[in-house]
């Protein structure tokens, strides 16, 4: 399905003149650098061709993406490109310690091109021909023009050729037609049954790289491969990719649609370890760029000078209506105009795996349902918030980050809670058992129930146990549930309140600090001890009163007579207990904002 689905995305950008996909035969290279030569093949200059593009307040070059004949799979051997390559094969030069190797590199190259440009007689074949067949290999690096570049090409950069600084050569339509003749004839593919087509056609042994994921080999890692005999079928000896047989002419789709969605920043996205991406069967790219801010939505929070990438505005303002939707509680039924709700949607996660890539998750749906199941994401993950800097709406890049301890060197979540999380979003399943576990070890280990931290944890008990607590779990402080565990973390905040306004000075260590693992884990050992303590602090406040009144009202719900402080309490009502705690904590600061306000309204 996953071949399938970027095969026909592949159809789709092919038919759109504006899309600058690929077509059979060619990939988007990123090149670096181009020969300058002359009609004799003399070489003028070697000429920069990285492009400055801003990537959040900086500027920095990158390289120039053209398009070029299929590269060819290398993962050892002699294999040269056609019209763009590295420096040892288009200059005989390298900084691997090895010159009889980069020779020979040299020559399979100069070979390849005198083979296929043998016919024509243009300036740009001829050119090329005679720069290969004069070029000096054991004075390479001393030629004027390489020196001032040398130190970055032998670095691995593509390089390409001009003619007298005019057009590239790899853009005459000669040339072009030449290769595709040689591409088509120089298939040795078996002809076979497509696993994605069902048509008999050539096979691809080794299917072309794909690049883009961080992690992965920068010469480009495979999604389909077999390179030892563990793992190939029975009688396919030796036969790599005859083991899942697919077409050379889907496995060119596939992999230039792949490589294409993983070229834009703008819809690649990192979810622990895996690369994100998302394509509508639509060459409209409105529909990446609404999925990409709906699962990082921090991003239209920033001002158009400091995105790194920009958004198309029916996107942007699609998204913007839709979570003013989530925060009214109002159900997304459908879209403005500009957006088919019923458009085939598909979202895919790629880890890096060595010289092969992993597919952490993936998933299909209708755009409408793919929106619909991340808006109830944000709805499950809606709580008030602690301060008004705080996302309201919580990336889940942000979510994740949560489980990862403030003192790790490697700030990566753990990668398969990662893709668990992301597939329960997306298909509004679950939550894992995996990432309600993290944020509780890492409460207990450093004791801080911030804003994120509860979001998560509400998150994961409404939508788990939404029988269980659909009466106890809010977005605000709920004052109406006899929850034991809610009313036992509302009781911890009231009784460290209490001892916080009973010190004249900030205090090193509060009840919080000492007590609250415990007393969330066995609150009918730990809360006595607690109310004991609290006596005292109210004989210390100046306002006590308040503090012994909130204790008292809080005790009544517990019913004396029915086993007011369990002994122990599960795991998901240590949960409740934090949210408890959360919204007890968060109600006095709250208040005492709101009361601000009205002071200064009054005054006004």
């Amino acid at each position: 399905m996953v071949l399938q689905s970027l095969a026909k995305y592949y159809e789709i950008l092919s038919a759109d003149p504006d899309s600058n996909i690929p077509k059979s035969g060619y990939n988007a290279v990123n090149v670096s650098y181009a020969l300058n030569i002359s009609k004799d093949g003399e070489l003028h200059e070697i000429i920069p061709t990285m492009i400055p593009v801003k990537r959040g307040k900086k500027m920095v070059e990158i390289s120039q993406t053209m398009e070029l004949p299929e590269r060819v799979p290398r993962a050892n051997g002699i294999k040269p490109n056609f019209l763009c390559d590295n420096s040892s094969y288009v200059l005989g030069i390298d900084n691997k310690g090895k010159p009889t190797r980069t020779k020979q590199c040299f020559e399979s190259f100069k070979d390849l091109h005198n083979q296929i440009l043998l016919n024509i007689k243009n300036d740009y074949a001829q050119a090329l021909i005679n720069f290969l067949n004069s070029w000096d290999v054991e004075n390479a690096q001393t030629h004027p023009a390489v020196q001032e570049h040398l130190e970055n090409i032998i670095k691995g950069a593509n390089i390409v050729f001009k003619l007298d600084g005019g057009r590239y050569i790899h853009e005459d339509e000669e040339i072009k037609k030449a290769w595709d003749e040689y591409s088509t004839k120089s298939s040795d593919g078996k002809i076979m049954q497509c696993l994605v087509t069902g048509e008999e056609k050539p096979i691809a042994r080794i299917h072309p790289a794909i690049k883009g994921v961080k992690g992965a080999q920068s010469s480009g890692a495979s999604l389909v491969s077999f390179n030892k005999s563990a793992y190939e079928s029975f009688g396919k000896k030796d036969g790599q990719g005859i083991n899942s047989p697919v077409s050379e002419e889907i496995a060119f789709a596939y992999t230039t649609a792949l490589n294409h969605l993983l070229s834009d920043d703008a819809n690649r996205i990192y979810i622990g370890d895996a690369a994100v991406i998302f394509w509508a069967i639509s060459s409209e790219k409105k529909y990446q760029d609404m999925a990409s801010i709906f699962v990082n939505p921090s991003e239209i929070s920033e001002s158009e000078e400091e995105k790194a990438t920009q958004r198309d505005p029916a996107a942007i303002r699609e998204v913007r209506s839709i979570f003013d939707k989530i925060a009214k509680g109002e159900p997304i039924r459908d879209f403005g105009e500009e957006f088919d709700k019923d458009v085939e949607f598909y979202t895919l996660g790629l880890s890096p795996n060595a010289a092969r890539l992993s597919v952490r998750f993936f998933t299909r749906d209708n755009f409408l349902g793919f929106i619909q199941k991340s808006a109830r994401h944000y709805e499950d993950m809606r709580i008030e918030r602690q301060f008004s800097n705080e996302f309201e709406f919580v990336p889940i890049w942000k979510v994740l980050s949560e489980t990862v301890p403030a003192t790790a060197k490697d700030k990566t979540p753990q990668p398969q809670m990662s893709g668990s999380v992301m597939r329960a979003i997306l298909t509004g399943v679950r939550y894992p058992t995996a990432i309600f576990n993290a944020i509780m070890m890492r409460i207990k280990a450093d004791r801080n129930i911030n804003y994120y931290r509860a979001s998560i944890i509400k998150a994961y008990l409404i939508r788990n146990y939404k029988e269980k607590y659909r009466e106890v779990i809010t977005v605000s402080l709920n004052t109406e549930t006899n929850n034991k565990a809610y009313v036992l973390g509302r009781l911890f905040a009231v009784l460290e309140k209490a001892q916080l306004d009973a010190s004249e000075t900030k205090l090193k260590s509060t009840i919080k600090d000492k007590y609250f693992t415990s007393a969330s884990a066995t609150p009918g050992r730990v809360f006595p001890i607690l109310l004991r303590l609290s006596q005292h602090h109210i004989a210390k406040a100046e306002y006590g009163y308040t503090s012994d009144k909130r204790i008292e009202e809080l005790m009544q719900k517990l019913e004396i007579e029915e086993n007011p402080m369990p002994t122990n309490l599960s795991l998901e009502d240590q949960g409740i207990f934090v949210l408890g705690y959360y919204h007890q904590r968060n109600a006095f600061y709250v208040k005492k904002d709101k009361d601000s306000d009205n002071k200064n309204e009054e005054e006004n």
